[in-house]
């Protein structure tokens, strides 16, 4: 999979692992950063690499919830026939989430939880596996509207894409042709992708690494400096990536460092600074490297 996001990306390779962590966890992973920096094109050749059915939202401003969702339509005979909605996919792409109003960025919630929509009082199943793959623009950028707590927490991970380093700009320029007309190979399918989310369960997690993840966020809870920390789906997220990480890594057993290696795109994005903290420019990063330092890191048994 990175191999063939490699053929159209350059550099990147926390965001490029940050998605494939996702798809076998299970999760979500909003991506965001400034115009420009790839975020679309990684979403788009993800998505061709694993296969399944792919399908991209633009979102922007005067777009409903049913263009997401689907609806009925309904002939002058009284008949009626339900029209899906680009939800109904394996990978949706939701390109700036944040460019449209709050009310259709909520018709999103449900589906990312329990993968399924209801439209009129009735229940559709959504293929599975299902991943959501959102873009946003910087917050508080023209013409954005933010996301809610609730619908941040929805996320899984949350990583940031930002600009190339000057090796990787004169790379993309050597390369430019190749990059625009990449071929990107299907290296996955829908049921590749449940087993290996089967063999992540069973990766071990000892008693000491839960109650290393489950600190971490009760310190980012109990923090002065934070009005809101992570919930347990933070707890959860974390939980599960680890797992993953480990059997990427070839392990059969999570280890501290997995933890501490994804602390960020796990838990970031759900701290909330209290005003005050903000002003002394206190960010959440700030406060969860000080929480990562201070929570005693167990020593396994070898």
């Amino acid at each position: 999979m990175l191999d063939e996001i490699s053929k159209v990306v350059v550099g990147k390779k926390d965001t490029k692992e940050a998605l494939v962590l996702a798809l076998f966890a299970g999760g979500h992973i909003l991506i965001e950063g400034f115009p420009g920096t790839a975020k679309t094109t990684l979403a788009k050749s993800f998505a061709t690499a694993i296969g399944g059915e792919f399908k991209r939202i633009q979102f922007t401003p005067d777009m409903m919830p049913a263009d997401i969702t689907g609806f009925y339509l309904y002939s002058p005979d009284g008949n009626s026939r339900f029209v899906e909605g680009a939800i109904f996919a394996n990978v949706l792409l939701a390109d700036e989430l944040n460019r449209t109003t709050p009310r259709t960025q909520s018709a999103l919630l449900e589906a990312m939880q329990e993968h399924q929509v209801t439209i009129e009082r009735k229940t559709y199943p959504l293929p599975m596996p299902f991943m959501v793959i959102a873009t946003q623009v910087l917050a508080g950028g023209e013409g954005t509207y933010p996301l809610t707590d609730v619908q941040v927490d929805r996320f899984l991970l949350r990583v940031f894409s930002g600009y190339s380093t000057r090796d990787e700009e004169k790379q993309m320029i050597s390369e430019i042709d190749r990059i625009e007309k990449p071929v990107i190979s299907q290296v996955a399918s829908p049921q590749e992708i449940s087993t290996a989310r089967d063999l992540a369960r069973q990766v071990y997690v000892s008693p000491d690494v839960v109650d290393y993840i489950t600190s971490i966020v009760i310190a980012l809870r109990n923090s002065p400096d934070v009005l809101s920390g992570p919930s347990s789906r933070a707890t959860i997220a974390l939980y599960k990536c680890s797992r993953v990480l480990a059997m990427l890594e070839g392990r059969e057993f999570v280890i501290p460092d997995d933890v501490k290696h994804l602390a960020s795109l796990a838990l970031e994005h759900r701290i909330r600074i209290k005003p005050e903290v903000e002003m002394d420019d206190i960010t959440p990063r700030m406060v969860l490297e000080r929480t990562l330092e201070k929570v005693t890191v167990p020593k396994l048994e070898t």
